[in-house]
Formats: structure tokens, C-alpha cells, sequence
């Protein structure tokens, strides 16, 4: 039996679940273990060495995060993958790990909040040079990518505003100047979208958000190249944003039912951007799966759906914002996205609560936009919810 070459919804269950567990259990134990035994020295040295499998300390390594791991390597048909304790430690950590002082990264300017200030403010504090463009200006991006790049970092599609980038495009570009390639995959899932597939050597995820899918458990991972990785891992080894046990358990459980929640939430997704579109107190919706959003072609071509995030602004701006989110009554008004619960709320105080008003505008982010995350419940009742607020402004 092959799990690579598996359906994703069997590999979402039976990835990293392969061997069998301690007594019979059919799902992983938790193993809280820090460190781990060995009788045979040399086989201890070989282990620590990585010129063998085992585990020496769970800073490092851990048989329950080790489960969490391969469900994303083969979902993503990745070569390795390693966990972090959140998102942002992921992709900080796989920044760091291949970037040095006087390299140059390339990116686009509405990536997360959190991303965003890595590459205002951390890079350069370490004499890294940033190139932010314009997201969707794809000629931008090859004229600064050709001008030569040790990396080029692409989200797609982007948080909040769901911009498309064209992966294909960008990444023959990067190959060109042999550019190393991460992508954010985190609002597409390795359900509706695989970069590795088209060409990029790794790919982040904040597990937070979709692949633990609930909202109760936090972690990042990256996965990719096996060299590449091997690089983060051994950063992250050392600066110890490592993922725990009873989080990793949470998350390689969240995923045994990620085919099936992305599946609902894609088709809600659509209905919900559908019907805004047409409400006369709505200025504009972003989804892609629209066929007015500007990626729309892009996201058709490269993704197998078009995913259970999307934003839209109201006429009237703040003010109407003000008054709309809190008449919801089956949306929790708060951060985070990617439950079986859905959840609204500005990027004021949610995506892009690090930036100012000024850097949000630059951005591209108005103040009348709202970030809506779909969930799993019946989407008659999240339309009705919709209507009723909406009536109240």
C-alpha cells in the first residue's frame, strides 16, 4: 500500500498511521516523552547523527508530531515536512533558516499581517533585502525577480483580500535565477491547492487555521525539498519553536476530516460570495471563485476549489462595519479562520492588527473590509444570518 500515491481524503486518515501503535491502538498515542532511551550506544550515536530513525529528544523529534507531519508531506506531495507550535513560527523560522544578511527576497505587499512585518521590519533589521510588489502585477515581479534572488515568497490566495497569483508564472521566473520558492498555502489547503506540484520548493501552513479546523489547537508547518527542509529543522531545533505532543495529536485528528470540511466549505463559500455580490449594500466581494474577481482565470486553472475564506466591504465604510458584525448571530466575531465554525471580523483586528491604518491603506486593505470565514453549518441559515444583519444597516 502507497500512501503517496493515495486519494487525500485517505491520506488525510491514514498518513503517518501506517505502522502499528503501542498494544494495537488504532490512533496515535500521545507520547510526552522528552527524551528516549537506548541500550546500544552506537545505535544512540547513529539516531543523533540522523544516520538512523528514532528519537532522542522531543525538542527535536516526537513520534506524535512525526504522525502530523507525514499527513501534510503526502498531502502536499512534499519530500519532508516539519512542525512548529504556530504559523508564524513556521514561516519565520523557514525565512531565517534560508536567508542570510545581503540576500534578497522578493514578495508581494498583502501578505498576512503577520508575514508583512517579517519583511518591513525583521529582515531588514538583519541586512536582508526586500522587493515588496504589487500583488496580481505579475510583470513587476519578473523584472525584480530577474534582477536576481535568493528567494521569492508568494500567498495565495492572499489574506484578506483573496488576491490570485499566477504560480507557474512566478515560479519559472524564480527558476530562472534559481531563486528559492516558499508559498503560503494556508487559505487554499493542500485540498484545493498543491505549489509543490507546480514547481515551488516549499510550502507553509498555519495548522492553526484549516488543517486543525477547529479552533482549539495551535501549530505551523513547512514542508518541501528535503534539503530545504533539513536547513529549517535544524534551525528550528535550535530556536526551539517546536510543536507539543498534545498539539500535534489535535491536529493529525483535525485532519482526518479535512477533505470532507473543505468540500462543504467551498461549496458555502461559493453561495455566500454569490449572494453578497448581488446585495445592493455591498460595494464589492472578493473570492476567487467569482468569475468577476481578477484571478479568477489563475485560481481555475491551479486550484481544485476555491476555498471557505472570502471578504467583502460594505457601502458606507467603518461606520457600516461597526453596525453589521455584531446583529450576526451564527458567526463568531473573532481572529483566526478555517473552523467548522464560522468567523467574521475587520482586518483591523484580525489579519492585519500589526500594521496602522496608514499600512493597511498602503496595503490595499480598506477599512469597510470584513473577512468571513465559512464554516461548516448549513449554509440556508448562515445566508438567512447575512440577510437579517444586513436589513439592520
Amino acid at each position: 500500500m502507497d500512501i503517496d500515491k493515495s486519494k487525500k481524503g485517505t491520506a488525510s486518515v491514514w498518513a503517518g498511521e501506517l505502522e502499528e501503535f503501542y498494544k494495537g491502538a488504532t490512533t496515535p498515542p500521545i507520547v510526552n516523552s522528552v527524551t528516549y532511551g537506548y541500550h546500544d550506544l552506537e545505535e544512540w550515536h547513529e539516531v543523533a547523527l540522523g544516520n538512523k530513525e528514532g528519537y532522542i529528544y522531543s525538542r527535536n523529534t516526537n513520534p506524535t508530531v512525526a504522525v502530523f507531519e507525514e499527513k501534510v508531506r503526502v498531502l502536499e506531495h512534499a519530500e519532508a515536512a516539519t512542525a512548529f507550535s504556530t504559523g508564524m513560527a513556521a514561516i519565520s523560522n523557514t525565512l531565517f533558516a534560508l536567508l542570510a544578511p545581503g540576500d534578497s527576497v522578493v514578495s508581494i505587499k498583502d501578505t498576512y499581517g503577520g508575514t508583512s512585518r517579517l519583511f518591513l521590519e525583521f529582515l531588514p533589521a538583519i541586512k536582508v533585502n526586500v522587493t515588496l510588489c504589487e500583488t496580481g502585477h505579475h510583470e513587476e515581479m519578473e523584472e525584480e525577480i530577474a534582477k536576481g534572488c535568493k528567494l521569492v515568497y508568494l500567498e495565495t490566495p492572499t489574506n484578506p483580500t483573496l488576491k490570485v497569483l499566477d504560480l507557474k508564472r512566478l515560479i519559472k521566473a524564480a527558476k530562472a535565477v534559481n531563486a528559492i520558492v516558499v508559498v503560503d498555502n494556508t487559505f487554499a489547503t493542500p485540498i484545493n491547492q498543491n505549489p509543490i506540484l507546480l514547481g515551488a520548493d516549499v510550502v507553509v501552513h498555519s495548522a492553526t487555521k484549516f488543517l486543525g479546523g477547529h479552533s482549539d489547537v495551535m501549530g505551523g508547518v513547512a514542508c518541501g525539498k528535503k534539503e530545504l527542509i533539513k536547513r529549517v529543522f535544524q534551525y528550528r531545533e535550535i530556536t526551539g519553536a517546536s510543536l507539543h505532543p498534545m498539539s500535534a495529536y489535535m491536529l493529525a485528528r483535525g485532519m482526518k476530516t479535512l477533505e470532507l470540511r473543505i468540500d462543504r466549505q467551498n461549496k458555502s463559500a461559493m453561495q455566500v460570495a454569490l449572494f453578497l455580490n448581488d446585495h445592493p449594500k455591498v460595494e464589492e466581494v472578493f473570492y476567487p471563485g467569482l468569475t468577476t474577481h481578477k484571478g479568477h482565470d489563475f485560481a481555475k486553472e491551479q486550484m481544485s476549489g476555491f476555498g471557505g475564506m472570502l471578504s467583502f466591504s460594505l457601502k458606507g465604510g467603518y461606520e457600516k462595519v461597526k453596525k453589521f458584525l455584531p446583529q450576526l448571530k451564527w458567526v463568531h466575531l473573532a481572529a483566526s479562520l478555517g473552523s467548522v465554525s464560522s468567523l467574521a471580523g475587520p482586518p483591523r483586528t484580525t489579519s492585519h492588527v500589526e500594521l496602522t491604518e496608514t499600512q493597511r491603506a498602503e496595503l490595499g486593505i480598506p477599512e469597510s473590509l470584513i473577512r468571513y470565514s465559512v464554516g461548516i453549518e448549513n449554509v440556508e441559515d448562515l445566508l438567512e444570518d447575512l440577510t437579517q444583519a444586513l436589513n439592520r444597516i
